[in-house]
């Protein structure tokens, strides 16, 4: 896999978190095929997304990521 750009990455981070935000979020191996990355690369897209603010969990029972209202 060749490394993302910033521009290239940020798209998908905010692809992710509209993805979240519509309940359309799937696993972190989905993301990964989708976004031709890591999953390891995805996780820090949520950590950055988490770092910027926005309350993202994730349910063990529904096996789903979501983002908690404030």
């Amino acid at each position: 896999m060749r490394p993302m750009k910033f521009i290239e990455r940020k798209k998908k981070q905010n692809y992710l978190l509209e993805m979240i935000e519509k309940d359309r979020c799937i696993s972190l191996q989905q993301i990964a095929i989708k976004f031709e990355c890591s999953e390891r690369t995805v996780k820090r897209m949520l950590s950055e997304l988490r770092d910027e603010g926005h309350k993202i969990k994730y349910c063990k029972y529904l096996k789903k990521f979501f983002k908690e209202n404030d």
